[in-house]
């Protein structure tokens, strides 16, 4: 079933069935203030952090129709209906109900048609601005005129600590103050205490948001959420709304709200145009400029189109056309979106994370940079080096990084530790590097977290340290709190293989670099470090057709032919190949293994048989459903690598039929069985035995959006950024004539043409540039301002 298309001209996704299988969402604004919203209206506003700086309620448990949001309500005076413009909460029959939704890059339009109104919402924050725009436009699309109110609504938290407001009713529920200064609805929380602007984490300062109204003047409006709602009211018949009034009601304690009563008279054909601000600060001050700045069509306009050019500027890195459509409307528009929003937002605001995981969350965050490198390089430098004085001087890492409350060389050391967190410092750094051509960022001093300093290179071999010095029987990295997997209990003496084939991964990196800067001590120690950590993994994680995943602290395989439940792990499959381990022969051996036990219709599982019966002192995936989550699901963060793996080993067919079965978009006409957006991804499908097979959860801020960015870019495609320049190399299905692309490289520009007469999938048989034949894979770096031509042939 198909509930909307992707308009790629517009770079939008359009829903044009309201009633999707669950909410789809978008996000808008920017890393300072931003908010979530489906295509119903439903979602919230944040600023700083969806944890400490929540603005808005949102109901996460809630069912689709209870869900809170940005409404407009509209009421015809005439008749006494009422609806709002997004279908629901109100929820009228749709075949009376008209209803479009359009998500774009950082924007979402609402318009709907019900009894001959036409109604136009759309949804943005402006550049650079701690306020939201809902830009309004009602138009009587009837041959009679028309009296319409228009009720537009949202409900403020009392606290903007995101876990007070909801659980600590004793306190928040009495903190709360609100009142209408100038036209403007003021929300005020903790009024009577003084501002700590310096300590965001202060959750009992004065704080304020404000909701006005630009364009237009209001009738009445309505502070308080009962008097708006009525005391046994709903969202989908709220009190005000019915009694076709608001009562000019304020909040002095209990719960806030911001409505306002606005009546249009509308001839045949007349429309009318304002809009709605809400954001952070003072209704006098910063609720007036807002309104200044949005007071004239021409003015939100303008807005809205800088928030197009905005983003778009950030996702036009590398653009291509292919003979996949989907993977078109993908590559060219959300799936870089995605990976940006999820480098803005980490793991913290969704329709799902609902501000639990407060910050950056370490490993997560530095392969988040495996694609904002390209999208953004300069934003992820500083992230990066953030994430380098999250680093302890013994190697470790904080597992968690606040931004707004990160202090290098005073950090406190946590009471565990994961042993693949600063593994991800191999991906991440040379990627950055390798985009901006940087190389004098390896020898930048930054400090560590708890005391002490060290060049990048310095902070790169403390974390390879980190995990030699923390080795177990058999050699191979501790598994310590854990390696990737949560629900592994390996114990501080497990030992970890895919952290020993991350292992090796970086000491192969680390060679290169040393390599490029000249060391060549460190180049001797680290190249004895991989052939002492090689024996031991031919030894004791080789089991014959595939790699182990892990030992427990007393000897207990995990991801051996010798388990009844876990007897195969995608993890180690992968990693063997992409960290050189498994080359030639077994490194086809590993990857059939992982096709025939692992890999479904909607991805690679993460591993099989799922847990029913083992001891969850030994795995707590058993917690999970078989074939949910960590517990045999298609965990879509590992889907990535699957493809990377295959087209390392030139698989072609193989390596896009992993990337096909994982795509969004490839499940478009699919809605109702995948159930969540089909241009965003998401963290887990339900695996081969679960009766939901195929449905996704945890849509947006996931690596595994990142991962499929990377793999589409670099594996299929093959435009992969190299420290002296741009690397091509594809591997594609060998349905395929080839394909075209444009890649902005270092302020040059790239025009690639790839062709595959023979349905070859890997093969660069010729490269020219400029018309000029070249040998290999590598097209040198360009002058800034310079248009490279590239033809590459597959024979």
């Amino acid at each position: 079933m198909q509930y909307g298309f992707f308009d790629d001209k517009n770079r939008e996704y359009v829903i044009t069935r309201p009633d999707t299988p669950k909410p789809w969402s978008n996000y808008i604004g920017s890393a300072e203030f931003g908010g979530v919203i489906t295509n119903n209206a439903a979602g919230y506003t944040f600023y700083k952090s969806a944890a400490q700086g929540r603005l808005t309620r949102y109901k996460f448990n809630a069912v689709a129709a209870d869900l809170n949001g940005r409404f407009v309500y509209l009421r015809d005076e005439a008749t006494a209906d009422f609806w709002t413009n997004s279908w629901a909460p109100v929820c009228k029959p749709l075949d009376a109900f008209k209803s479009e939704c359009r998500h774009g890059t950082g924007y979402t339009q609402i318009k709907s048609t019900y009894a001959g109104i036409t109604s136009d919402v759309t949804y943005f924050a402006p550049v650079d601005k701690l306020y939201e725009v809902w830009r309004i436009k009602i138009c009587n699309e009837s041959s009679k005129a028309r009296k319409i109110k228009v009720f537009p609504f949202v409900e403020p938290q009392c606290n903007w600590n995101a876990q007070d407001d909801m659980n600590n009713l004793q306190y928040s529920q009495y903190i709360a103050k609100t009142e209408r200064i100038d036209g403007i609805i003021d929300i005020g929380s903790n009024v009577n205490m003084p501002e700590d602007p310096d300590n965001f984490t202060n959750k009992d300062q004065k704080r304020h948001t404000f909701f006005g109204l630009a364009g237009i003047e209001a009738e009445n409006f309505d502070a308080n959420l009962t008097s708006f709602l009525g005391a046994y009211g709903t969202y989908a018949r709220p009190g005000a709304v019915l009694n076709d009034a608001c009562s000019g009601s304020t909040a002095s304690g209990d719960m806030p709200c911001a409505a306002y009563e606005i009546e249009l008279k509308l001839a045949p054909g007349e429309s009318r145009e304002f809009a709605c601000v809400f954001g952070v600060g003072r209704a006098v001050e910063a609720g007036r400029e807002a309104i200044t700045e949005m007071d004239a069509p021409e003015k939100i306009e303008a807005a809205l189109d800088a928030i197009k050019a905005y983003w778009h500027s950030r996702i036009e890195t590398l653009s291509a056309e292919t003979p996949d459509a989907n993977f078109n409307s993908m590559l060219n528009t959300w799936a870089p979106f995605n990976s940006l929003m999820t480098f803005y937002w980490s793991r913290t605001a969704s329709l799902v994370y609902a501000g639990e995981r407060d910050g950056l969350g370490f490993r997560d965050t530095l392969q988040d940079y495996m694609a904002s490198s390209s999208l953004v390089p300069e934003e992820t430098r500083e992230r990066l080096e953030l994430m380098l004085t999250g680093q302890y001087s013994h190697g470790g890492a904080k597992p968690v990084v606040q931004p707004f409350n990160h202090h290098p060389g005073q950090e406190a050391f946590p009471d565990q530790y994961r042993s693949d967190d600063c593994m991800w410092f191999f991906n991440c750094v040379p990627e950055f590097v390798k985009e901006t051509g940087d190389i004098d960022f390896f020898k930048k001093i930054l400090p560590f977290a708890d005391k002490g300093e060290a060049p990048v290179l310095g902070h790169l071999r403390r974390a390879i340290e980190f995990n030699l010095e923390r080795s177990g029987t058999h050699g191979l990295p501790c598994g310590l709190a854990a390696d990737w997997n949560d629900c592994i209990r390996l114990g501080d003496k497990g030992e970890t293989v895919f952290v020993a084939l991350q292992l090796r991964f970086a000491l192969n990196e680390y060679v290169s670099i040393c390599q490029m800067l000249g060391e060549t001590s460190e180049i001797e120690w680290a190249s004895e470090q991989l052939s002492a950590l090689d024996a031991n993994i031919e030894k004791h994680a080789w089991d014959g057709e595939w790699y182990l995943r892990a030992y427990r602290f007393d000897g207990v395989k995990f991801g051996s032919k010798e388990c009844d439940e876990g007897k195969i792990f995608m993890n180690p499959q992968s990693w063997a190949v992409l960290s050189g381990h498994a080359t030639g022969a077994r490194a086809s051996q590993v990857m059939d293994s992982m096709h025939k036990y692992l890999a479904t219709d909607y991805g690679i599982m993460l591993c099989s048989p799922p847990y029913i019966e083992t001891d969850p002192n030994v795995c707590l995936g058993r917690l999970f459903n078989p074939c949910m989550k960590e517990n045999g699901g298609i965990f879509n963060h590992t889907q990535g690598w699957g493809v990377m793996a295959a087209a390392r080993l030139g698989m072609g067919d193989r390596a896009w039929e992993y990337m096909r079965n994982v795509m969004p978009a490839s499940f478009n006409d699919k809605a109702e069985i995948r159930e969540v957006e089909p241009y965003a991804v998401c963290q887990s499908t339900h695996g081969r035995l679960s009766p939901r097979h195929g449905t996704g959860r945890v849509s947006w801020l996931s690596g595994s959006a990142v991962w499929n960015y990377v793999a589409m870019t670099t594996a299929i495609l093959g435009i992969q950024a190299d420290y002296n320049g741009l690397r091509i190399d594809p591997c594609i299905p060998s349905s395929w004539n080839g394909f075209t692309a444009i890649r902005k490289f270092r302020g040059a520009i790239y025009r690639i043409t790839v062709k595959s007469p023979s349905g070859i999938c890997k093969g660069v048989s010729s490269m020219t540039i400029n018309g000029e034949p070249i040998a290999g894979t590598l097209v040198p770096a360009a002058a800034e301002g310079e248009i490279c031509n590239v033809l590459v042939t597959l024979m």
